[in-house]
């Protein structure tokens, strides 16, 4: 009789008549279920940004795979598309139809890798500060976050034949840091944060191009900033090739990283002895960069 019971529960809501589905979670009344599980092209569970969208291609919800590359959402009875999409892969769009306490799926969705843009033919790129950004982003005293930039700054990627085996080296003026506070900033060029007199630059140099699938890649190197020297990564997305207004070839790329702003000594005491962090801990850094190839090539500076 328990037993009995109990099963009955599974399939139905004793409160509201609907439908108990995975992990317990009742449908809605009438509602039914669209679901998938997404692998890689070795068969992997994959986690993804899957859209569900109707015939008219509104999107009706959205989420993102499980561990397990598994995706479920409760929608109304009806013909629907789920989209998958994620970096390095080419997008797929797979059709269900889904019935009133149904369960719609859509199988397995292996995806496939996206061609890999082509890279930058060997030899110097300059980078462009007319069509570069260095951007940063800061919280204030625990609350709102603060946005700001590097206006001056300077740069050269050296491509190798091998990719992995290329070099970046950038240059970024202390004293141009421009938050659009003239206060905020001439505090921060001051001896309690970056110290511009003493530190007038900012310094990275990398070497290591790691390809992580299709147009990700990883950029690590050395980050010399307020006197200290640390190694960070780049998280790198490769935008392709491209002609400019003159007739220039442009290579184009965005890039995000982390900075732990007690890793280069940047903290303020004063503030700091009445218990109050005016900066946090965390600085993300965010870098869209265009490098234009010279009509001179050069060799990177440990080949000179």
């Amino acid at each position: 009789m328990l037993t009995t019971l109990l099963r009955r529960r599974r399939t139905k809501d004793i409160r509201g008549g609907g439908v108990v589905g995975r992990g317990g979670l009742t449908l809605p009344e009438g509602a039914g279920r669209a679901e998938c599980q997404v692998v890689d092209p070795v068969r992997l569970p994959m986690q993804a940004a899957v859209t569900v969208l109707d015939q008219a291609g509104h999107t009706v919800t959205e989420g993102r795979t499980d561990v397990y590359g598994l995706f479920t959402a409760a929608v109304p009875p009806g013909d629907y598309h789920l989209s998958v999409v994620c970096d390095g892969f080419q997008p797929r769009r797979v059709p269900v139809q889904v019935f009133p306490g149904g369960r719609a799926s859509a199988g397995v969705i292996e995806m496939v890798a996206a061609p890999l843009p082509p890279v930058p033919e060997p030899g110097r790129w300059d980078i462009d500060p007319d069509h570069t950004a260095v951007r940063f982003v800061a919280r204030h005293i625990g609350l709102a976050e603060i946005h700001g930039r590097f206006n001056r700054f300077s740069g050269s990627l050296w491509i190798a034949e091998r990719m992995r085996d290329s070099q970046i080296e950038v240059s970024i003026e202390a004293d141009s840091i421009d938050t659009g506070v003239q206060m905020r900033d001439n505090h921060l060029r001051s001896l309690d944060f970056l110290d511009v007199a003493a530190h007038p630059y900012l310094l990275f140099s990398g070497g290591d191009f790691v390809h992580r699938g299709g147009s990700h890649w990883e950029v690590t190197g050395v980050l010399e900033l307020h006197g200290i020297a640390r190694t960070v990564k780049l998280d790198t997305t490769y935008l392709g090739l491209g002609i400019g207004m003159e007739g220039e070839p442009r290579a184009a790329c965005k890039a995000v990283t982390e900075l732990h702003r007690e890793d280069f000594t940047l903290t303020w005491q004063k503030m700091l002895t009445h218990g109050i962090a005016a900066i946090g801990t965390t600085i993300r850094i965010e870098l869209d960069i265009q490098a234009v190839r010279p009509a001179r090539a050069e060799l990177p500076p440990a080949a000179v």
